[in-house]
């Protein structure tokens, strides 16, 4: 095997099973799932933690290799299939790239960066836990915020478990493209330019 600091490990958060494939919090499977067709990438059972898979992403004459995850201990574990993955594979933090939703940003916004807050995603906080730090890299995939009327936490359960609707449907392709893109920008230009890119987007 080559040398761990070579490998990336980027993960998709979601929720496995059918009824949540195209729900809200489901983005993150949604983009793993981009990057695997583009690159060729077959998941398998990773200690019954996670659907995981291995590539080579070749750009501009440069190549990266990495691990692609959908964990499947739900979002409020998501910890133990990244903690366990980065253990078996000798990834530090560093070489982590984490895709999730994000309520905090209008459908279609895409924001990278390394660190700071899990601003109540669940899963976030989880991997926080799991890894003993929060630095590593996040590519947060904008849904929209819930109603902010009535029961907060119950809207937004009900929120991130909902669909998209017919609009969104229809621009969804470019925008788990666009999420892929920006793991890609990620790792081969590295955070800073991948924000000059994307974060400055309306």
């Amino acid at each position: 095997m080559a040398e761990a600091s070579e490998f990336w490990l980027i993960v998709g958060l979601g929720n496995p099973g059918e009824k949540y494939r195209n729900t809200r919090h489901n983005m993150g499977f949604a983009v793993a799932d981009e990057l695997a067709t583009r690159w060729s990438v077959n998941f398998s059972n990773h200690k019954g933690l996670a659907d995981l898979g291995k590539g080579v992403m070749r750009l501009n004459g440069e190549s990266k290799k990495f691990f692609l995850a959908k964990p499947l201990t739900y979002m409020n574990n998501s910890g133990e299939a990244v903690s366990s993955i980065c253990s078996y594979y000798h990834i530090p933090a560093n070489h982590v790239l984490v895709i999730h939703d994000d309520m905090d940003l209008a459908f279609g916004r895409i924001k990278v960066k390394n660190g700071g807050s899990a601003g109540g995603h669940n899963g976030i906080k989880s991997i926080d836990k799991s890894l003993g730090t929060n630095k590593y890299d996040r590519v947060r995939m904008g849904t929209g915020h819930a109603s902010r009327a009535g029961d907060a936490h119950e809207n937004t359960i009900n929120w991130v478990l909902g669909g998209f609707n017919a609009q969104q449907r229809k621009m969804m392709p470019e925008f788990l493209a666009d999420g892929a893109d920006a793991a890609e920008t990620i790792m081969f230009q590295g955070l800073t330019h991948a924000q000059d890119i994307f974060n400055a987007r309306s």
